[in-house]
């Protein structure tokens, strides 16, 4: 059963909280607002994403490099990208309870004193709207002034194009080729929410694609539905994750199209990635910024300025995505019982894609005794250098179970008396999603999974 009430989200906030996989930011501290720390089962899941990610961008590819640039750069980046002056939103301030929102967040069916109502409720007044610079800025050195001021990144995408000359220069790139990075960004956002969906500080998974001009809405199609797939390949439910392109009009200034990459949250259809076209305006930008020429040299000495395709997607927002998706509440029968037997029980569990699982195998002895215990300890040391796996002797098999059930754990291997006693010695696997158990012959495990997990 897959819930679809107002709780969910609740749900799975405590969900990741009880399992490892999420932590509210600073909690002992009484928290910093959306700010969230990904604990030891979130870090490999996250890790997990990010290096799905890479395998198709870059390992699966001859015309696609990796790069990974600095959060601080140049703050003369940021002016000839026009973040600067550009990166704003507009935001309304309550002169009563002292919160700033931003202005389309204000819900203008509500009026208070011929005023649009604050979105904390009440009787509160809001300020008319003013911009408001999403950049976090800091400064460099030791002294505090207009000359020591930068950045932090509030997008990876910069770090590219101002590499884009090196990567040519040290590469034998040819158009059409892509340059590719993970890496962390910052965005000093007044209304963020909705768990790890909007955060001060993010991840992106980011490509920009260089093409020759003529040939940018091809690729700039084909990109969209590449991405389309990756998602669904991995696991989230097609009939939840869709393309929408935007409006000609609601296009930033930089954008010729753009189609974002929608998913069907519990709170609504969200952004969980973005294909933009975006010309040559970020080289052309740069290029006269800078002095230095970033055109492309063809074969046949033609200088030709790349317009580039730009597929930027959120880490934590996939990371999310895929929770939400997996996340499913079922009747079962106890563990162990038989069918006709016993009265069901309720089971959480996180169907997540094998490859994406955080740990990918739990070895279990199904008694604490010898010889049991030692042949379960041996199948785990075997294991574990290949994949992230767990041994747990602690509590009921069917405990065990179903804490591996709720961090996504494809399969459970349980040693016992009888496929000890047999020949050759089995062991039993359990299927996460069927709750099926089989018989396999314990030299036969690794490669048993290996098929299953890759």
């Amino acid at each position: 059963m897959v819930k679809q009430d107002d709780n969910l989200m609740k749900e799975i906030v405590a969900l990741c909280k009880r399992r490892g996989l999420i932590y509210p930011g600073s909690e002992i501290y009484g928290g910093l607002a959306n700010t969230w720390d990904y604990g030891p089962y979130g870090v490999l899941l996250k890790n997990n994403v990010k290096q799905a990610w890479w395998k198709e961008m870059v390992m699966k590819r001859s015309d696609i490099v990796g790069l990974d640039s600095g959060i601080l750069m140049n703050p003369k980046v940021w002016e000839a990208s026009g973040h600067v002056t550009s990166f704003t939103d507009p935001m309304v301030d309550c002169t009563k309870c002292h919160n700033r929102f931003k202005e389309d967040s204000v819900d203008q069916a509500i009026v208070i004193n011929g005023k649009p109502g604050c979105p904390a409720g009440g009787e509160h007044e809001l300020t008319p709207a003013r911009q408001f610079n999403l950049m976090f800025q800091t400064h460099i050195g030791p002294v505090t002034d207009e000359e020591s001021t930068a950045y932090l990144r509030p997008e990876t995408a910069q770090g590219i194009f101002v590499n884009f000359k090196n990567v040519l220069d040290s590469t034998r790139v040819k158009l059409p080729f892509g340059i590719a990075q993970i890496g962390k960004a910052f965005r000093n956002e007044i209304t963020p929410g909705n768990f790890t969906f909007r955060t001060l500080e993010f991840e992106q998974f980011e490509l920009e694609y260089f093409v020759y001009p003529e040939t940018a809405d091809k690729f700039f199609a084909d990109w969209a539905d590449e991405r389309l797939r990756w998602y669904v390949d991995l696991g989230l439910d097609s009939a939840k994750v869709h393309l929408k392109a935007h409006d000609k009009k609601d296009l930033a200034h930089y954008a010729r199209a753009v189609t974002d990459i929608e998913y069907k949250f519990p709170f609504g259809w969200s952004e969980l990635e973005g294909i933009a076209n975006r010309g040559d305006y970020d080289l052309a930008q740069h290029a006269e910024s800078s002095g230095e020429n970033l055109d492309y040299t063809d074969d046949e000495g033609k200088k030709v300025k790349p317009y580039v395709i730009e597929p930027s997607g959120g880490v934590d927002r996939a990371v999310l995505a895929f929770l939400v998706d997996a996340y499913r509440e079922e009747e079962v029968k106890p563990s162990f019982a038989k069918a006709t037997e016993g009265p069901d029980e309720k089971r959480i569990v996180l169907r997540l894609d094998p490859r994406l699982a955080p740990i990918k195998a739990a070895v279990f002895p199904l008694v604490r005794k010898e010889p049991v215990m030692g042949k379960a300890k041996e199948i785990y040391e075997n294991l574990k250098g290949k994949w992230f796996v767990e041994y747990d002797e602690s509590g009921t098999v069917g405990k065990r179970y179903r804490r591996q059930d709720e961090i996504g754990t494809p399969y459970c291997i349980t040693v016992d008396f009888e496929g000890l006693e047999s020949e050759p010695q089995t062991v039993t696997i359990r299927d996460r999603d069927t709750m099926e158990q089989k018989r396999i012959v314990i030299d036969q495990v690794g490669e048993w999974l290996a098929g299953k997990i890759n």
